[in-house]
């Protein structure tokens, strides 16, 4: 195998084709980034050694190829999902290195050390892609621009101060002599990089902060993009699957082995830890024979919630949440909350419920998996953490991380699904089956199995206290939230703090100046598989605490806008998104109004996910029973942005996600099985639904936040406030579908 601590870089290897809160994501990331690689990727010690004198994103050679015909050739530390990153990588290197863009295609870097870009570590996720590497990559931009053009100097024998670059070419112009980049590239990045290089004048960008067309928009919209799902190798397996009904469960036996074996080009049936197999010759051919297995299953456990028993119900589960007396921790404290209440002129309290999310991703999971004949192991696998996939596989096949390569294409979805969640990934099954057969195997899951077995967003539940005064303004708020997210599940090793910031994010750290507040979290873990969903715990969250801070506007005799204005007032960057959306929304009226003799409303929610702030307006109706989302605007402020397009169709994205989740999506568990199987019960936003959505981008200067998930939180609640404006009911639980509206 390669060493990627020292090769050049080269394409990948393809195949066929709060005061006392929780410690913030930001923090996370920053502090326990490095100890999620030495935890999860055990490398020999002479790689250790080497990686520790390796700073991230600096050795230009891991990055760039810059081929003899000019083009530029980039290993990114990210994978592409649809979120742009390729494209606005290759701006913002292309900006200092004096390329266009254009001439630029960008893979996904295998694992190395290199790439350990975010906070010490590598992932796509959290929005951190761009605004994590921003600054690094206009450096590595800027350095491989200086060393081309000292290898310029020496080819000219000139001295470097008189040349300039222009697209690719540097240039003399004293003598009418230049060279192209292709040129020049083997001799310049033999070179040792320069300590320090001076970046481009911001006043002088010709490409970041422009709306430069997307590098992989042809590929996608004429079929030639290459997903996992698409990918061949020769003389490969195709592998269909059948999960256990209840999760946790074995299969113990097949009684119709040989039934199944004699069926047309199938190869092999298989056990495996949680699942029965069929390798075939087609993927076809595999699936109708899996579908044939009889056989016998470990039994679930009767009762109880220690794991998804016989009588496990997402209402069981909800209920366990509402009953929970276990110890609570503070997740934020300001000033003295119970005081606060003992001299209020109002009290109201609401409890607001989330429930499980599937992702719902367009391509079903899949993994290929193959042995050399070295004794290596290569995967080709839809994933966010290539490092983290080498460690895991590596473990999964009793190899050395070293000797696993994983090819990382790009996604068919992301939302958080393609992280690590045990039996919720194919790509176990994909190395046991290779193992097994000694050949190439690729396994797909069909879209039932995806929906049996994808790990869920956790149910929430948190209940809202709050004191108003006489001014009708809030004196304190109190919020209680049970249960368990992601970061807990995962990392909670690495926590500082028993909070789990993933299950209160969007309730702490809110910006409003809410003099007295109290919000706790008990953790309450849940049987089922969990995982990072868009958005994460602001998904539900933000609905929670933004249709509450309705509730308080109501209660007070206060118009919702101007109340956020008046808990706003010390920000002038809030106070500015307020200005822009009810401008972009021709003003602010929260109704309700009546529009072609149909009455409608407008709901105002505002949000601050990871580093950006948002602030949303829906304008809502209910027709024959049924909620109609009309328009949705958003006003966006991700301190400053490299693509003002890409940014648009992401909060765009967004947008008819959180309406998604808002009005239709649930993973309902009944008698311990998931009851929703395939998108003919498992409801999602279709085109039908799908409001005008207008976007205002912001630049504040502020710290570059992501731009990814900001987007979705606001909409839910906005939505919920405009429903209730609209017909005097107050939607606390979600999806909406489930509410009647009279």
């Amino acid at each position: 195998m390669k060493d990627f601590l020292t090769a050049p870089a080269a394409a990948p290897g393809s195949a066929v084709i709060a005061k006392a809160g929780p410690l913030s994501r930001r923090g996370f990331l920053g502090a326990a980034g490095g100890l999620a690689l030495v935890a999860m990727l055990p490398v020999r010690p002479s790689r250790a050694e080497t990686a520790a004198k390796l700073v991230p994103g600096t050795r230009v050679p891991a990055f760039l190829e810059i081929r003899p015909d000019g083009s530029v050739h980039v290993l990114s530390p990210f994978v592409e999902g649809g979120q742009g990153i390729a494209t606005g990588m290759a701006q913002t290197i292309g900006e200092e290195l004096d390329v266009n863009p254009a001439r630029f295609t960008v893979d996904c870097a295998p694992p190395g050390p290199d790439y350990a870009v975010v906070g010490g570590m590598r992932m796509t996720g959290g929005s951190f892609s761009t605004r994590s590497s921003y600054p690094l990559m206009r450096r590595l931009g800027a350095t491989a621009r200086e060393m081309l053009m000292r290898a310029a100097a020496t080819r000219l024998d000139v001295a470097q101060d008189t040349l300039t670059t222009e697209d690719g070419q540097v240039l003399h112009a004293a003598s009418g002599r230049s060279l192209g980049y292709g040129e020049l590239a083997e001799a310049a990045f033999a070179l040792e990089p320069a300590a320090d290089v001076p970046l481009r004048d911001p006043a002088t960008f010709r490409w970041i902060g422009k709306p430069v067309a997307r590098l992989d928009m042809r590929d996608k919209s004429t079929g030639r993009a290459v997903y996992a799902i698409d990918q061949k190798l020769d003389g490969m397996l195709y592998a269909a699957v059948r999960h256990a009904e209840y999760f946790g469960t074995k299969p113990l036996s097949i009684r119709n082995e040989a039934q199944v074996r004699a069926m047309p080009g199938v190869h092999s049936v298989h056990l495996l830890e949680a699942a029965v197999a069929v390798c075939a010759d087609s993927w076809w051919r595999a699936r109708k024979a899996v579908e044939t297995v009889q056989a016998e299953w470990s039994e679930p456990e009767a009762a109880g919630l220690d794991t998804v028993a016989k009588d496990f119900s997402s209402e069981g589960m909800l209920q366990a949440l509402r009953d929970y007396d276990g110890e609570t921790h503070p997740a934020e404290t300001e000033g003295d909350a119970a005081a606060a209440f003992t001299g209020a002129d109002k009290v109201i309290e609401a409890e607001y419920v989330a429930p499980y999310l599937a992702h719902g991703q367009l391509e079903p999971p899949s993994a290929m998996a193959r042995f050399n004949a070295d004794g290596t192991l290569e995967l080709w696998l839809p994933n966010q953490a290539p490092e983290m996939f080498q460690g895991s596989a590596a473990a999964a096949a009793g190899l050395e991380p070293a000797q696993v390569r994983i090819h990382s294409p790009m996604l068919g979805g992301f939302f958080g699904r393609h992280f690590i969640y045990g039996p919720g990934n194919p790509y176990p099954q994909a190395i046991a089956l290779a193992k097994a057969t000694g050949m190439p195997v690729k396994v797909i899951w069909s879209r039932e199995e995806e929906f049996l077995n994808d790990a869920v967003r956790p149910l929430s539940m948190s209940r809202f206290r709050a004191a108003i005064g006489a001014d009708g303004l809030p004196a304190a708020l109190e919020v209680r939230t049970i249960g368990e997210g992601p970061i807990g599940r995962y990392f909670g090793a690495m926590l500082q703090t028993p909070v789990d910031s993933s299950a209160v994010e969007g309730i702490v750290e809110k910006p409003y100046a809410i003099p007295n507040r109290a919000m706790v979290f008990g953790k309450r873990p849940h049987p089922v598989n969990i995982a990072f969903w868009r958005s994460v715990g602001h998904s539900m969250n933000d609905f929670f605490y933004e249709s509450f801070l309705d509730e308080i506007a109501d209660a007070g005799g206060q118009d919702p806008m101007a109340l956020r204005r008046a808990l706003l007032a010390r920000s002038a960057r809030h106070l500015a998104l307020l200005d822009a959306v009810e401008e972009l929304s021709g003003g602010w009226k929260r109704g309700p109004f009546e529009v072609d003799g149909r009455t409608r409303a407008r709901g105002l929610a505002m949000a601050s996910p990871f580093g950006s702030e948002t602030a949303t307006i829906a304008e809502a109706s209910v027709e024959d029973g049924a909620v109609k989302v009309h328009d949705v605007w958003v006003a966006f402020d991700p301190g400053s942005v490299v693509n003002p397009a890409i940014v648009k169709k992401q909060v765009e994205s967004a947008v008819a996600l959180g309406l998604s989740a808002a009005l239709y999506e649930e993973v309902v568990y009944e008698a311990g099985r998931r009851r929703d199987q395939n998108y003919d019960t498992y409801t999602i936003l279709t085109r039908d639904d799908m409001p005008r959505v207008h976007v205002t981008i912001l630049e504040s200067g502020a710290p570059m936040g992501g731009v990814g998930e900001p987007g979705l939180p606001g909409v839910l609640p906005a939505v919920g406030n405009a429903l209730a404006a609209a017909t005097g009911q107050r939607p606390r639980r979600l999806p909406m579908k489930n509410l009647s509206f009279s």
